[in-house]
């Protein structure tokens, strides 16, 4: 399957387990960016972040479906290896790519000891029963294989990486690291499921990331913050026809309620045409 990328000379490309512990053995100084693939701007910049800070680099590709609570999202989640492959080998700065087959991840298909406690079960975790917990148990087993000095992840996924730090840091003595997120011209942050969409999508999408640019300047004078943001998700319901599972204020350092601008950002998720799209502001 992979004669196809016998050209690619800046990174090697390992197909499992057996072949990341060799080429891995000798070095200490690991820089990780766990992917599901359909690279993007975003991936490169975390795979550039790492490059800053650590010796070497693996990008790992690997759709699990065990962090799916919808098979049918499961089933049209963008995949394309090839192109993935390409880009990654053109930007000359990965070091190694995992792509492992399922049971190469799963061999002992224990079921994870990480569970989530009732504060956790907020944002996207309580609309997507169990997917955090098929996060942390595939973050667990990675982490355990590639023993990472850093692991780099986008601000986009806020939880996530809020949920992989809390659990994973410590355990693994790594260091879980935020990146900015990357947007397009017209400010949609960039995601993996944005190639589902339609042009008309995605500059619909658009809008809808300005108009929340707006409501967070004016929440800043707003008594009861969360109340007001109500208001705010059953006008965008109507006016742009779609749902909105949250659009919270949250304090960044706990992801509790937050009716302070200070240390809080703006959590959304919602279904375009089909497409769950979330960010945070």
């Amino acid at each position: 399957m992979f004669y196809l990328f016998k050209d690619f000379t800046q990174m090697k490309i390992l197909l499992n387990k057996t072949s990341l512990t060799k080429s891995l053995r000798h070095f200490s100084d690991i820089g990780f960016v766990p992917t599901m693939g359909s690279i993007h701007k975003g991936h490169l910049s975390l795979i550039s972040k790492s490059n800053q800070t650590c010796h070497k680099t693996v990008v790992s590709i690997f759709v699990n479906p065990k962090q799916f609570n919808n098979k049918k999202d499961f089933k049209t989640y963008p995949k394309n290896i090839k192109k993935d492959l390409k880009t990654l080998s053109q930007s000359k700065t990965v070091d190694f790519v995992y792509i492992p087959k399922f049971k190469d991840i799963f061999i002992n298909n224990r079921k994870p000891k990480i569970k989530l406690i009732n504060k956790d079960k907020i944002l996207c975790a309580k609309f997507r029963k169990g997917h955090f917990e098929g996060v942390l148990d595939v973050m667990n087993r990675l982490t355990d294989m590639v023993r990472p000095t850093k692991i780099f992840m986008g601000n986009k996924d806020f939880q996530q990486f809020f949920l992989i730090k809390k659990h994973l840091e410590k355990k693994y003595n790594t260091n879980v690291v935020v990146c900015k997120t990357i947007r397009e011209k017209n400010n949609v942050a960039l995601s993996s499921r944005n190639h589902l969409l339609s042009k008309e999508n995605l500059i619909l999408a658009g809008k809808i990331v300005r108009k929340l640019i707006n409501v967070k300047k004016n929440i800043k004078n707003k008594k009861n913050k969360n109340k007001y943001l109500l208001t705010v998700k059953d006008g965008f319901q109507k006016q742009f026809k779609i749902k909105i599972e949250y659009l919270e204020l949250r304090d960044i350092t706990n992801l509790k309620l937050s009716n302070v601008i200070n240390k809080s950002r703006l959590f959304v998720a919602y279904y375009l045409n089909g497409v769950r799209l979330i960010d945070n502001l």
